[in-house]
């Protein structure tokens, strides 16, 4: 109401005296009264840094993410850009025989059938409440946690999400992550420390764990052990919204099967890019240019443009991102 009439009298006012800074004034736009969440969630999600919503995704759209997922396995499909990951440790694939486990798929934005998840209008309404109406998907993921050799590779190291992403502001970007199946401790569930996106970004590294660790993984060099956690415990269709500053991951998987996820990394259209050069994110800059390079042959990739040719709006306008 008057609130936000008078953020956006500010936000043009600042807008004509200068255009260069006026995106980094960042006022919550969404009208409380046009957001989805309950004031009881709002709080809960400003002292936690996540939010769990029951049953939120059909069984319908899961098993086609899961019927498309299978095809990408079997290679009945090509995806431009695609990243398929397999474990580091060999495990009996599921689709494909005499195949390391296919255990992520990142960047499937050029595959119709498993974006419609990031255009989900059930799973908009509530990232608006966090992004505003302006919504970029900017990261997209299928995780496959393959069952655990006795390597513990399965796991995956306490992480900020923020470590990966060259743009602010923080409290403009949410994950969306749906639990594909039945996800619990057995099986490897999310593990959060609630509360801890109130703190910074955290120095990242690959942690040194027996048994070797994934490409990529980076881990959380300092986190206090002593911290609560909680294993968060998922039906099929379930979906945590998270804070990118929350610290967490994933145990091991220590079923038979695989356990499947999917989900979407979302930014305002109004977040801008800024430069990691310098900061606790620069390890993660030269990985990721090294795999752009072999990947699309580039040579001087710029970090952030890995990023801008990724995103995908949908929702709204494409402002900065």
């Amino acid at each position: 109401g008057k609130m936000s009439r008078a953020a956006e009298r500010l936000r043009t006012v600042i807008h004509h005296l200068d255009g260069a800074s006026a995106s980094i004034v960042s006022f919550r736009s969404v009208e409380t009264s046009e957001c989805i969440l309950t004031p009881e969630q709002r709080l809960f999600y400003e002292e936690n840094g996540f939010l769990l919503i029951k049953n939120l995704v059909s069984e319908t759209d899961i098993d086609r993410f899961r019927k498309e997922f299978e095809r990408i396995c079997r290679q009945e499909v090509k995806v431009p850009g695609l990243i398929v990951m397999r474990d580091v440790a060999i495990a009996k694939s599921e689709f494909v025989p005499d195949q390391r486990a296919v255990s992520k798929l990142q960047d499937f934005q050029e595959d119709p059938e498993l974006f419609r998840y990031c255009a989900l209008p059930q799973i908009l309404k509530y990232v608006e409440c966090f992004t505003g109406p302006n919504i970029m998907a900017m990261h997209t993921m299928l995780i496959n946690k393959p069952p655990d050799a006795g390597k513990k590779t399965s796991r995956h190291p306490m992480h900020q999400d923020l470590h990966y992403f060259p743009f602010r502001p923080t409290d403009r970007i949410v994950c969306a992550w749906t639990a594909m199946e039945r996800v619990t401790r057995q099986n490897g569930c999310l593990v959060v420390l609630p509360g801890t996106h109130k703190g910074t970004l955290k120095e990242h590294d690959y942690p040194d764990w027996e048994g070797g660790v994934n490409k990529m993984y980076h881990g959380v060099r300092d986190y206090d052990p002593n911290h609560p956690r909680l294993h968060v415990e998922m039906e099929k269709g379930d979906t945590v919204f998270f804070h990118p500053l929350l610290i967490h991951g994933s145990g091991m998987n220590q079923t038979q099967g695989f356990r499947k996820a999917i989900s979407c990394h979302y930014a305002s259209g109004d977040c801008f890019y800024i430069d990691v050069k310098g900061t606790t994110q620069e390890n993660i800059e030269n990985e990721v240019k090294e795999i752009a390079q072999k990947k699309y042959g580039m040579n001087e990739v710029a970090f952030k443009d890995t990023w801008a040719f990724r995103g995908r709006l949908v929702q709204g306008e494409r402002t900065s991102l």
